[in-house]
């Protein structure tokens, strides 16, 4: 006979094994997105209403402030949407082994490398930041990528061919910048190593491929679409801010801090910051700025490319704020330290 079970109460009932729970997806905020999309409406909205507005907005300084606007939007805008299209593809397409086998295993030795990589690679500092954000989260040293981003809108051959017209005659000059740039670049990666903390990095969370469901063409165009957004609106909030600046610096201070050479070495680094020019045009700006020393016009072209009002707000929002006011603060220091000792040094 068949051996039954002694009933104790009621019978159980029958449910289905329980499903397996889902591998958890990556939510990404939705603030930076929207941070993009306000920082692009904002200005958008004000232009429409100068544009439409009454005759107490046609003033001579109005009109300037948005000229400067534009063109330094204009002219960073294809560096950008570059620099994102290089990220999306970094993180869609490239494995991250294949930056693990081209840098050095020791970090110390990475830095001087990706600083030499830069020579070679034009671009332009807008570019630069996403790409080296993508860099990070394919698994390159935090310093290793954090030199390239200095050192790539810096010595590039494009920077070092417009510095050769800009001073014709003046290979020293030419040579000056590519040492010093090179200097602050590759001292600021050791630096990193030596006192940089993890934790004042804030990143979206690193890409791990396509997810299921996606292709990678997919994760190419969602991958372009958020980048662009979240740092197309800080390029916004820093070309806001530069011609504020611009409008704002009376003219007269120029010639007042340029018989001072410790006071036009530190105004012309200020003014590189505020003036934001892109580094392929500033060395024509800093050629035009004939009474100051040949010291304080190098200054001019270390800091530019370096630390600028929108290079600090895209990597405020690609780093997060407080890695921008450190990292910013102390590319400043630094850059300013190797344009002055390589000024004295060459010419």
């Amino acid at each position: 006979m068949p051996r039954t079970e002694p009933r104790t109460g009621a019978a159980a009932p029958v449910t289905a094994p329980a499903a397996a729970p889902e591998p958890p997806v990556p939510v990404r905020s939705a603030t930076p997105a929207l941070l993009g999309r306000a920082a692009f409406a904002v200005p958008v909205a004000a232009g429409a209403v100068v544009l439409a507005g009454g005759r107490w907005l046609d003033s001579p300084a109005l009109s300037a402030w948005r000229t400067v606007l534009v063109a330094v939007a204009l002219q960073a805008l294809p560096f950008l949407v570059l620099g994102t299209l290089l990220s999306a593809a970094i993180n869609a397409f490239v494995p991250a082994w294949v930056f693990r086998r081209a840098l050095p295993a020791r970090p110390a030795l990475a830095v001087p490398v990706a600083g030499a990589a830069g020579v070679v690679l034009p671009g332009c500092e807008c570019a630069s930041v996403p790409v080296a954000g993508s860099l990070i989260r394919r698994g390159v040293p935090t310093a290793a990528a954090l030199t390239f981003l200095l050192a790539a809108p810096a010595v590039n051959p494009v920077v070092l061919t417009a510095t050769a017209v800009a001073f014709p005659g003046s290979p020293e000059v030419v040579l000056a910048r590519l040492l010093a740039s090179l200097a602050a670049a590759v001292t600021m990666g050791w630096l990193w190593l030596a006192f940089g903390r993890p934790e004042w990095l804030r990143m979206r969370p690193p890409a791990t491929g396509p997810r299921p469901g996606h292709s990678r063409l997919e994760e190419f165009r969602l991958g372009f679409q958020h980048d662009f957004l979240h740092a197309g609106g800080f390029l916004v909030l820093g070309a806001v801010a530069a011609a504020t600046f611009n409008v704002a610096l009376p003219r007269t201070v120029l010639e007042e801090v340029s018989g001072s050479p410790w006071l036009s070495v530190l105004f012309l680094a200020l003014l590189a910051v505020v003036l934001a020019v892109c580094s392929e045009a500033d060395a024509f700006v800093a050629a035009s700025l004939t009474g100051f020393s040949p010291t304080a016009r190098l200054v001019f072209m270390v800091v530019g490319p370096m630390v600028d009002l929108k290079l600090i707000a895209l990597q405020a929002g690609t780093f997060g704020t407080g890695f921008a006011a450190r990292f910013a603060t102390a590319t400043a220091v630094v850059a300013v330290v190797c344009g002055v000792l390589t000024g004295w040094w060459l010419l």
